[in-house]
Order: structure tokens, then C-alpha cells, then sequence
């Protein structure tokens, strides 16, 4: 009997439908989001009538649509957005403006409604929803500036549409416009904002020193998200400007490489959000749309909606210098209409007017349906298409040619060892060596590996060598990295890493610092010392009493000499990736010598992340810091094995001074590599001087040049 009641059943066809969709449009070149909206309308009510639209889908629609506007917020890149905050706060007021004006126009000329109806269908062509987003995250040109434009505008936009709303709502209520109200508005708008502001980075850093569970963090980051939504529609405004807002506040605090980002986006994309897309197809009704005078009215409504969108995308193409590409983003992310549009036109239609007509009828709602349903169709495949090249030119800037692409992945290709002994840390060394790995489509030569050296065959020690593995192995899983575990027999831990590191070619160790057990331990250990003297590869060593994802600002100090070495480039690399995934400050104590050689490095990867520097000299700068380092801090040691290129004497008393004044801090010391293979080191001004054809200079030879 249909339709269908059952509750298991119902939740069978809605998963076959999620299963089904992408499998067979991605065949036919289509966006897998227009399937979800074309299969909500088969099986809906309106169509074969399989499913009802019950309170099942009333509240996974809901949650869907709060959840796609959450993770819109968290995919961000800040660093990027404050880069193009300017731009696109001024393209949020060309697609507000220009689809209320056109609006006002077409409803009141065309549509022949009073003015109040033509102010509330022009705030409903004024909003929109970011539905194609994940579209643009799947291509991975989130970073573009037309997509970061994009939801700048979304933010003005979606404000400014609700603003009108409440103005009309209250001349609709009083019989005139009262300027209190909508300060009122603001106001609360404001107080909103400021307390989600304060509030929320406080409450997570808190959280996640405490409880390092992801399932526990994964909880507790939706309690944020559908408390700022709740408090968002309490105060007047939609639950989507709320859960987006959550999504900025909280973003640095959710690194996109890591396991709670993956589980986020897995969450989301399998369900909340396809539910959402299904729930809207089962509202449209094609033969009400199709028939006589809704057909004209619904049309009039679409040409104001897509027209409006697209001319303020044109506009801003124009005055910003971007490319066709750029604009056909800017378009296909702005011209959705779902959420707003169907508060707007559900206000519209229960307010009855003085004569006992509606001040929106069942033509316009209708209408409205056609917008919906077009205007998600459309959208993903004009962002499909517009990513696609947005990708490629992207690729294309990156690689800069042939010589350049070899060079990088020379240069940069990534064997990480990590060294695991303990359950405790292992989890946090894999999350650190996630975070400090340069993100890059290709490459697949890069490799994480988890080792665990014994030398006893003891029950115990097998069973927490497992176990430590066990948990590396669960970090990376769940960022989505590939990881290989190591177990082996050896002589001794030093020997393990070291035959393991030329087994493996690693190109970087990432290891805790030991405790001290005895009086007459150093500060390093005698087990990193050995491996100091065994290996000429980077070694990173770890000491952290909070989760990396919550510090607030990453403090580098360097010696004098450091740009000399060969590891430079990477161990820089290394570290300002850390700090792009964690979205904090990153703080560089360097000569003058060294500032635009650090500078070009990070320019030249085009890593998004806000660097500072501090000039003085390299024996200050520990004496200077332990004032200025905060326990919410992470210091990162820059030093040098003895008779390197960097080494001075004062460098033998680091780890006692560490001791001395560190004890309490977090802390990462790092070797760089040295007598390897070096590529020249591009300037801040010039990041791409050298000659890529030339044989790279020995260490030797940039030494006695220096010099």
C-alpha cells in the first residue's frame, strides 16, 4: 500500500535513493545534487507518491539545511577570507540591491501587487542559500577569491533579506514603519553576534584540552551549531544565518586535516544533507506550476530571480578584473533560493489582508516552488563548470611548468616516520605529523609510518607496541591518510629508527620528548641524542600539554645561521603548514637576513596563513620569549646539530635553558636535514629567481659564499 508508512522502509528507499543518485548521474556528467531534488520529486507526493512528506523529513530537512550552511562556514579558509573581505562585502550589497530593485519593479508593474508583497517577494530574490557549495569543495577551489566573494555576499545578502523581512512583517502588523523595531532588531542581531563571538572559541579550547574524544568533540561541535541556530530564530532571524555564523566562529578550532573535520564531512554528505535535497523535491508540484496563469507568474518570477543574480555577478566581474570562470561561480553559488524563500513565502501567504485576501496567493507560492526548483537545479551545474576551470587555471599557477612540477615533488615529496611508544601520545604525534604535512594533490609518494621498536618479546610489551600502533593508525584513518605500521625487533630504539629511516627513505621524524626518569637525564634524552648523531634527516620533537588545534599563536625561534642549512625550506614549510591548519598566528624571531628568505618560502607554496616577525639577534631571542610565550602558545625550537652550518656554542646550553625556562610550555624542537639534496631558496620579492635547469648548490659552497 502506498504511500509508504513503515519507518524502516522509509528509511531503506531514502538510502537507496543517496546510494543511487550519485552512482548513476555521475555517469551522465550531472551534479548529484539535482538527482537528490529530481528523486524527491518522484517518489514525493506530487509525484509517484511513494513517501509522504511527514515529520521525518521535516526535521532531517531542517537539520540537513542547518548542517549545509555549517559546513559552508567551517570549509572556509579565514586567512583567504580576510583577504577578499573588501570585495565581497561590496558584491553582498550589488546581490542585495540589485534583486530588490528589479523585484520591487517586476512585482509592482508586472505582477500588479501592492507594495508591501513586492517588497517581500524582492527580499526572496534577494536571499539565497549556498547549496552548490559542496560542489566546489569536491573540486577543491574553496580558496578561489570568486567562492570566498561568494559567501561574503551570501552574508550580506541573507542579513539584508531578513531585515526586510522583519520590516514588512512589522508595517504589515502597526499598519506603518516603525524605525524602533528594527533597531531592535539590529541591536539583538548585534548582541547575537558579539556573545558567539566571545563565547564559542572560550568554550572550545576548554572542551578540547579536556576531552580528546572524537566522538565526544564531534557532539559537542553540533550542541554549538544548533544552539547558535535556535538563539539565531529566537531573536528573529533564520536558523541558517546561526549555523553558518558557527561554523566561522569555530572553524580554526577544526582542522581541515584532521579526523573530526573527516567525520564532520562523512556525517553531513552521507545524510543530514541528502535528506534535505530529497525533502525539497517532495514539495514541488509540476502540474500546479505547469497550468495556466501560475505558469506566466511563476516565469516572470524566475527571469527577475536568475537575471538579478547574474547581473550583479556580471557587475562584479567587471569591477573586480576577474575571468568568465570567476563570474559563473559567483552565479551558480548566489542564485540557489530555498530556505529564506520558503520563510518569505510562507509569511507572505498567512497574512491576511484587510479585505480577507491573502497577501501572497496560491499563484506566487506556487511560483515560488518553480524558483526553487530551477534555481537548485541550475546552480550546481553552472558551479560544476565553473570549478572545473577555476581548478585547472589554479593547477596551472601552482605548477608554473614542467621543471617547476618535478621540482616540487623533489623537493617536497613527504616519508614521515613517527615513532610511537607510548598509547598515551600516539594519537597526538599523528595529528601533529598530520598537521605538519604540506597538502597537495598528486602526491602520491607521500607516506606516513608508525613505528614501534622493542627488544623484549614480553606479552606486555607486544600488547602496548599494538596498541600505540593501533591509535596511530586511527588518527590518520580518520583524517583519511595513509599510514603504514611498523612493529620490529631491534637492538634498541636508536637503531630501529635508524635502519627504518633508510629502509624507508624518510624525509622527516616526528617524535615525543621523553620524561625525565633518573636526576642525571638530559634534557633530550640519551635515546634522541643517539639518534641526533645516527641521522642526518629532519627530526621534530614533540612536547605538548594541550591539542595542537587549540593553541593560540605558533612562536618560532631560529639561530643566526639557519638559512644556511639544508632542511630550511622544509622544516619552514613544515610549520607554517601547522599553522594553516590550525588557522592561528604564526610569529618568527629571525635576523634581517632571514625575514625575506622565510618570507619567500611560504609565498612561493602559497601557504594561507598570517606570519610576523620579530628582528634580533638569535642569543636574545630565548631570554626575550620566555617572557612573551603564553601557555596557550606553541613554541617551536629551531636548532642545529653540533659542527652543522648553524651551530655556535650556544646552542650546546638550549636544552638546559629549555628546561630552565620552558618547563611549563608547550614545546616543538626541530633538526633540520642536513647534507641532502638542496633547492635554491626564492626571495620574498622574487620567489621564483633561480634557474630550475642548474645543478643545486652544495651546502658547502652557499656557506663559504655567504660568508
Amino acid at each position: 500500500m502506498l504511500p509508504v508508512t513503515n519507518p524502516v522502509a522509509i528509511f531503506l528507499i531514502v538510502l537507496v535513493i543517496i546510494l543511487l543518485a550519485p552512482v548513476l548521474l555521475n555517469r551522465l556528467k550531472i551534479p548529484h545534487i539535482v538527482g537528490m531534488i529530481a528523486a524527491g520529486i518522484a517518489v514525493g507526493p506530487y509525484g509517484l507518491h511513494i513517501l509522504d512528506r511527514d515529520s521525518s523529513f521535516e526535521i532531517f530537512g531542517q537539520v540537513g539545511l542547518l548542517y549545509l550552511m555549517f559546513l559552508a562556514g567551517l570549509e572556509i579558509d579565514m586567512y583567504h577570507l580576510k583577504l577578499n573581505l573588501r570585495r565581497g562585502m561590496s558584491f553582498g550589497l550589488l546581490t542585495f540591491f540589485i534583486p530588490m530593485f528589479m523585484g520591487v519593479a517586476a512585482s509592482v508593474w508586472l505582477l500588479d501587487t501592492g507594495w508591501i508583497t513586492a517588497f517581500l517577494l524582492a527580499s526572496m530574490y534577494a536571499s539565497h542559500t549556498l547549496i552548490a557549495y559542496p560542489v566546489a569543495a569536491r573540486f577543491g577551489v574553496t580558496k578561489s577569491p570568486a567562492v570566498l566573494i561568494s559567501v561574503v555576499g551570501t552574508i550580506i545578502a541573507v542579513i539584508g533579506a531578513l531585515l526586510v523581512l522583519a520590516a514588512c512583517v512589522n508595517i504589515h502588523e502597526n499598519g506603518q514603519f516603525q524605525a524602533t523595531a528594527l533597531l531592535w532588531l539590529i541591536f539583538k542581531l548585534a548582541l547575537y553576534g558579539g556573545a558567539v563571538l566571545y563565547l564559542y572559541p572560550r568554550l572550545t579550547r576548554w572542551f578540547f584540552k579536556g576531552y580528546g574524544e572524537k566522538v565526544i568533540q564531534y557532539v559537542f561541535v553540533l550542541a554549538l551549531v544548533f544552539l547558535s541556530a535556535w538563539v539565531s530564530g529566537m531573536i528573529g532571524l533564520e536558523p541558517v544565518l546561526g549555523a553558518f555564523y558557527a561554523g566561522l566562529v569555530i572553524n580554526r578550532y577544526v582542522p581541515a586535516n584532521s579526523s573530526l573535520m573527516n567525520y564532520i564531512e562523512f556525517v553531513g554528505n552521507a545524510l543530514f544533507i541528502p535528506y534535505f535535497l530529497i525533502g525539497v523535491g517532495m514539495m514541488i508540484n509540476l502540474s500546479v506550476v505547469l497550468s495556466g496563469n501560475t505558469l506566466l507568474t511563476a516565469l516572470i518570477m524566475l527571469a527577475v530571480a536568475l537575471a538579478s543574480k547574474w547581473l550583479a555577478a556580471w557587475l562584479a566581474q567587471k569591477i573586480y578584473g576577474m575571468e568568465g570562470c570567476d563570474r559563473r561561480m559567483m552565479f551558480g553559488l548566489t542564485t540557489a533560493h530555498t530556505a529564506v524563500a520558503l520563510a518569505v513565502v510562507t509569511i507572505g501567504y498567512n497574512m491576511v489582508l484587510p479585505d480577507g485576501s491573502r497577501m501572497m496567493d496560491e499563484t506566487i507560492l506556487n511560483g515560488t516552488v518553480l524558483v526553487i526548483l530551477v534555481t537548485c537545479a541550475i546552480a550546481p551545474v553552472i558551479t560544476s563548470q565553473a570549478a572545473t576551470k577555476i581548478r585547472v587555471r589554479t593547477l596551472s599557477e601552482e605548477t608554473g611548468g614542467e621543471s617547476s612540477t618535478e621540482m616540487r615533488n623533489t623537493d617536497h615529496r613527504e616519508r614521515i616516520l613517527i615513532p610511537v611508544s607510548n598509547p598515551i601520545t600516539a594519537s597526538s604525534l599523528a595529528e601533529l605529523a598530520l598537521m605538519m604535512r604540506l597538502r597537495r594533490s598528486g602526491s602520491k609518494s607521500d607516506m606516513l609510518y608508525a613505528l614501534h621498536v622493542r627488544n623484549s618479546n614480553s606479552a606486555s610489551s607486544k600488547a602496548m607496541g599494538q596498541n600505540s600502533l593501533k591509535l596511530a593508525r586511527a588518527a590518520a584513518t580518520g583524517a583519511d591518510a595513509r599510514m603504514e605500521e611498523i612493529e620490529r625487533y631491534d637492538l634498541n630504539t636508536t637503531t630501529g629508527i635508524t635502519n627504518t629511516i633508510e629502509e624507508r627513505d624518510i624525509t622527516q621524524v616526528i617524535m615525543g620528548l621523553h620524561r625525565k626518569a633518573t636526576v642525571i637525564d638530559t634534557f633530550l634524552g640519551s635515546k634522541i641524542e643517539a639518534l641526533l648523531r645516527s641521522t642526518n634527516r629532519m627530526i621534530a620533537v614533540s612536547r605538548t600539554y594541550i591539542p595542537v588545534n587549540t593553541v593560540t599563536r605558533i612562536i618560532v625561534s631560529l639561530p643566526g645561521k639557519a638559512q644556511y642549512e639544508t632542511g630550511f625550506r622544509r622544516w619552514v614549510l613544515s610549520v607554517a603548514s601547522m599553522a594553516q591548519e590550525v588557522g592561528c598566528r604564526i610569529i618568527f624571531y629571525a635576523t634581517p637576513e632571514q625575514i625575506p628568505l622565510i618570507k619567500g618560502v611560504i609565498h612561493s607554496q602559497g601557504i594561507g596563513v598570517r606570519h610576523e616577525y620579530r628582528s634580533g639577534e638569535p642569543s636574545d631571542n630565548l631570554t626575550a620569549l620566555a617572557r612573551d610565550v603564553l601557555d596557550d602558545d606553541l613554541l617551536v625550537v629551531v636548532t642545529a646539530r653540533a659542527n652543522s652550518v648553524s651551530f655556535t656554542p650556544d646552542l650546546a646550553e638550549l636544552p638546559s635553558m629549555l628546561q630552565r625556562y620552558f618547563a611549563r610550555n608547550n614545546l616543538l624542537v626541530i633538526y633540520p636535514s642536513q647534507f641532502g639534496e638542496t633547492a635554491p631558496l626564492p626571495t620574498f620579492t622574487d620567489p621564483l629567481q633561480s634557474d630550475l635547469s642548474a645543478a643545486p648548490p652544495s651546502w658547502w659552497s652557499i656557506f663559504r659564499r655567504r660568508r
